[in-house]
This record gives C-alpha cells, structure tokens and sequence, in this order.
C-alpha cells in the first residue's frame, strides 16, 4: 500500500537533505495542492516563496534558502569535514547569482563559482569551496583546506589543476599535495620551506610512516589527542627504532605547533645547526 501523496512528498523533501525547491517537487511529478495539503498538515513549511523544508532541518540550510545563499568558504569546508584550524565567527556564504541577498550577519563571497553552480544547491561543492577559501583565507589556512580535500580524495589533484583558477587560487592549485593527514602536517611545509631543504611528509621508516622527514635524518612527530595508551607505546617503540637506525627525532603536540611555534622552529633550527638533518 502506498503512502498518501502529502506524505510522499514531505519523504521527498527529506531525502532531499530537508531542503527543496517548490519548483523542483512540481517537475517531479507533484501537485500544488498536495504541497499545500502537506504544509497545511505541518509535514512542511515554506522557507520562503520558491522553497519549503521540514520541520527540524538543518537550520543553516534553512537560513541559506531563506536568504537566498549557498553554505560555502570554511563553513562548508567544515561540513565537508576538511582541516580547520578554528570555526568561523560568522557563517561563510556565496551569492547565488541572482536577486538580492537577505537576512542575518554572514560573511558574503561574491566571486564567481569556478564550476556552475545547480538552483537547487544550498551548499557548493567542493571546487567552489576551495575557491571562496582561497579569496578569504590567508595562504597557510587556505592551504590546509586544500591539502585536506586533496587527503580526502575529495578531488583528484590532477582535476585540480586542470580547472580554470585565478588569483590566490592558482598558486594554491600548483603547491598543494594530497599527502598531509592533517592541517599540522601542511603548516610545518608551509613555514619551514625558507630553509631550502627536503620537508617530506608520511615517509615509511622501519615499518611505520614519520609525519615528517626533514633532509635525511631528522623525524618530527606530531602528536594528536589519539597519541595515549596503545598508541603511545607504539609510537615510543617506533621512536626507539628510529634513533638505533641513526635518525634524530623531535616529538611535538598541537597545542606546541598551533600557539607555540617560534618553541617548536628554535628547536628544528637548533637540531640542523648541528646536522642531525644529515645521514
């Protein structure tokens, strides 16, 4: 037995993330009268003219709808759970491209989509995400971002490349690289290059893959919240190995790179001063 009409279209709504275009359920086949049936019963209710939601839908898909936006720049990228170092203030939106932007406080991102962007979209995909990130964000947060989606396999690196990117976008489309596993690993590439020597990221040492190689012989490890019972004794063990096999190696923690790493470079500096970096 099928469900009544009113129902099938408020289960249409929810598969559709909760958040649809009136205009949409109607090429698909649904009536006006059912749609109105179903907001009348309270299964819906109208966003705005063009656009109507469930109840208990994601609100910032509501706002985006109600305001005539799409999610989009850091807080898309942290829906799409790429590295973020800290969550925005405000919401990052993109213009959609027509009418007139309504509504709360957020931060607007005008530029245009690098890949079209579909009506019924209310959040941008992940091209259009790196893009707005590569306009608003300084060049180590922005990279993070990208190096995360490239990490993710959310985007092929050679796709990447391959897409018509301007400004700040086009050099983060030639330096980034799908082998950090997290936004430490890309900040320690980024403020270390002045050094002029081999960073390498997730190299395979005697069994286990080293965050970082720095020249030949210098292993810096960078601890996570994930770093305590098992793992530590791993890790500890793996250190041991390392050092019998003539590497140095230099342990850090987030809070040490994040708030502390004018710390953390002295003792990098120290470490190449006296060639530990050398096989």
């Amino acid at each position: 037995m099928h469900p009544p009409p009113v129902l099938r279209i408020a289960d249409r709504v929810a598969l559709l993330g909760g958040v649809a275009r009136s205009t949409r359920l109607l090429d698909e086949g649904h009536s006006k009268h059912h749609l109105a049936r179903a907001v009348e019963k309270g299964l819906l209710f109208r966003v705005q003219r063009n656009w109507v939601a469930v109840p208990g839908a994601d609100p910032l898909l509501v706002a985006a709808a109600r305001t005539g936006v799409v999610l989009s720049c850091v807080t898309a990228a942290r829906r799409l759970k790429l590295w973020i170092a800290e969550s925005p203030e405000l919401p990052h939106v993109a213009y959609r491209g027509s009418g007139r932007v309504r509504g709360p406080a957020a931060v607007v991102h005008w530029q245009r989509p690098v890949v079209p962007r579909h009506p019924d979209a209310l959040e941008d995909g992940v091209e259009n995400v790196l893009m707005t990130v590569a306009a608003c964000q300084p060049y180590e947060r922005a990279r993070t971002v990208w190096d995360s989606a490239l990490n993710q396999r959310l985007i092929d690196v050679e796709v990447l490349r391959r897409l018509p990117w301007t400004g700040a976008a086009r050099r983060l489309a030639h330096e980034s690289s799908p082998w950090a596993d997290s936004g430490l690993e890309t900040i320690f590439i980024v403020r270390l290059r002045w050094l002029h020597l081999p960073v390498r990221l997730q190299i395979w040492i005697a069994g286990h893959r080293v965050d970082v190689l720095i020249g030949e012989r210098l292993v810096v490890q960078i601890d996570g919240a994930h770093h305590v019972g098992a793992q530590r004794t791993s890790d500890i063990d793996h250190d041991a190995q390392l050092m019998l096999m003539g590497y140095h190696v230099i342990r850090v923690g987030y809070a040490q790179v994040m708030h502390q790493w004018e710390d953390v470079q002295e003792r990098i500096m120290h470490a190449i001063a006296q060639g530990l970096h050398k096989a």
